[in-house]
């Protein structure tokens, strides 16, 4: 049976690509992959043809991101802040413990999905979140779906998970079930049925990108839960192409604690970014720093008037006494001052006192600022735009390749759960088939990449942060090593590494370094052709 686990990124500048009966599709390869599922119906089981169908139906939904993290790491508020609406529960309760799949609709509701596929609708809460406890026995649940009419939505499926490393072992167990983790056997009694069992529902269930989640120490089970944890189906392992991770909470790091800081939060929290990067990688692509309860709070309008009036009241207090007061969340709401503590203490809730001192320092700056500006400078301070930006650069730019070769791997993943060797050698060569047409090379480019990664081919050090730059970025000058450089300095260097990692692939490799050196040869190779074409 044909492996496949690698994410692909997209080729440039292709739009979407659209289907009347798969609906809108990412791009040239999700069609590839799903007319390879429509001609593949006829030939396999009903059960095989039905786990198709569902393929089918997810290449036409939005790529489906996972925001994953341990318990207590700030994973919802960050949802919150991602969708720009505050509606995913933060304090501990029923609703936390749950899978919550936040998607786009065109009428908001919520549905409480049981284990048994019923489905319940349940109202928004007063405060338009969902509701903490949802009156129902949830170890009957399976997941829980928001739908809203949101505009992110409609590119991206949110999927809000219970913090791993949690006690509750049925909560973890629910998280590794929806997003693809959990091993499941096949039930040999179902051989009759063309319902997707549970082994074909989990092959194609699985999110397809990871919003990884990390505080100030990246902890021994991190490192095991992103290598268990599968991005998408098939057991694929998250990698550089469909994982990043956040270091949240960036302001509660103490700078003095971190070596070239200079006594500055944010460059505190920037510096250990870096060194979390080194110790992921390459299990995500990069991590940026964030604060996660400024960015909810000044994104999804928890941020008022009221606030920024309670502001420029802080800000006319004497710097001595402003600044006793911020030493401490108690101080601040003890001390005797003209703004109530009831005030201060709604203040610190939703911008915690870096955020507190951040707005009135803006306030100082500029006394004229509007609420609506120092609402703007908060979210520039909480660091969501540069988050925003990596998930469009690691994500959205590459959806079509992700959502290919999560079909892909689905696919796969259904023929070996069939039991029939003939169909799953048919399924296997239809695969073949695609893989060697040369626009499904970006497929075998991030196949090899992930097997690099997870280390199932060893390679030298140079040359594994060489396939990792080519498969992992989606600019051809970053793929090159040369980003900003002219064109002929890029095709000249392309074609230096084509035939470098051709002599590589002949001479010296491994059989299995080989594959890989083969691979990465067609990619210079293409990007060479492209550069002179040009």
């Amino acid at each position: 049976m044909a492996r496949f686990r690698g994410l692909s990124p997209t080729t440039g500048g292709l739009g979407a690509v659209t289907s009347p009966e798969q609906g809108r599709l990412a791009g040239p390869l999700s069609m590839s992959v799903a007319n390879l599922c429509h001609r593949l119906q006829s030939q396999v089981s009903a059960r095989t043809a039905a786990g198709f169908a569902e393929v089918l139906r997810r290449l036409g939904a939005p790529l489906q991101v996972a925001v994953a993290g341990r318990i207590k790491s700030g994973k919802s508020t960050l949802v919150n802040a991602l969708i720009g609406r505050r509606v995913a529960p933060t304090d501990i309760g029923e609703c936390t413990r749950l899978v919550t799949r936040f998607q786009y609709g065109t009428v908001d509701r919520v549905e409480i999905v049981f284990t048994d596929g019923r489905k319940q609708v349940l109202p928004f809460a007063a405060d338009g979140m969902i509701p903490a406890e949802l009156g129902v026995d949830i170890t009957t649940v399976s997941h829980i779906e928001a739908y809203l009419t949101n505009a992110v939505l409609q590119g991206m499926t949110v999927i809000d998970t219970p913090g791993l490393g949690s006690l509750d072992a049925a909560s973890v167990s629910r998280t590794e079930q929806l997003l693809g983790a959990a091993k499941h056997r096949k039930d040999e009694d179902d051989e009759g049925s063309d319902e997707l069992d549970d082994t074909s529902r989990n092959a194609v269930a699985g999110a397809e990108a990871v919003l990884y989640v990390v505080t100030q120490g990246v902890r021994a089970d991190d490192q095991q839960a992103l290598a268990a944890f599968t991005a998408a189906t098939a057991s694929r392992e998250a990698g550089p192409v469909n994982a990043i991770a956040v270091l949240n909470k960036a302001d509660t790091i103490a700078p003095e604690s971190v070596e070239g800081a200079d006594g500055d939060i944010w460059k505190a929290a920037t510096i250990l970014s870096e060194k979390q990067a080194s110790t992921l990688k390459p299990r995500v692509a990069d991590v940026l720093p964030v604060i996660g309860l400024i960015a909810e709070s000044a994104e999804s309008g928890g941020f008022t008037s009221a606030d920024a009036e309670a502001l420029r009241q802080l800000a006319d207090l004497d710097d001595d006494v402003l600044q006793t007061m911020l030493i401490s969340a108690d101080i601040f709401t003890s001390w005797e001052c003209d703004v109530p503590s009831g005030t201060r203490l709604r203040l610190l809730e939703k911008l915690d006192l870096f955020g507190i001192s951040h707005a009135v320092e803006a306030i100082r700056k500029e006394p004229e600022l509007t609420a609506g500006a120092l609402r703007r400078s908060l979210l520039d301070a909480s660091g969501l735009e540069a988050v925003r930006q990596r998930l469009s650069i690691v994500f959205a730019a590459r959806a079509d390749g992700i959502k290919a070769a999560a079909a892909l791997a689905s696919v796969t993943a259904l023929a070996h759960a069939s039991g029939d060797p003939g169909e799953r050698q048919r399924v296997h060569d239809a695969i073949e088939v695609l893989l060697a047409k040369p626009e499904a090379h970006q497929l075998r480019l991030l196949e090899a990449l992930t097997l690099v990664a997870s280390g199932a081919v060893d390679m030298p050090e140079d040359l594994s942060e060489e396939v990792l730059r080519v498969g992992s970025n989606a600019d051809i000058g970053a793929q090159l090593g040369k980003p900003g450089a002219p064109r002929p300095e890029l095709a000249a260097h392309a074609l230096e590494r084509a035939g470098w990692w051709r002599s590589f692939a002949s001479f010296g490799a491994t059989p299995a370094q080989s594959r890989v050196a083969h691979v990465v040869h067609r990619a210079y190779f293409l990007m060479w052709q492209l550069l002179r074409e040009a």
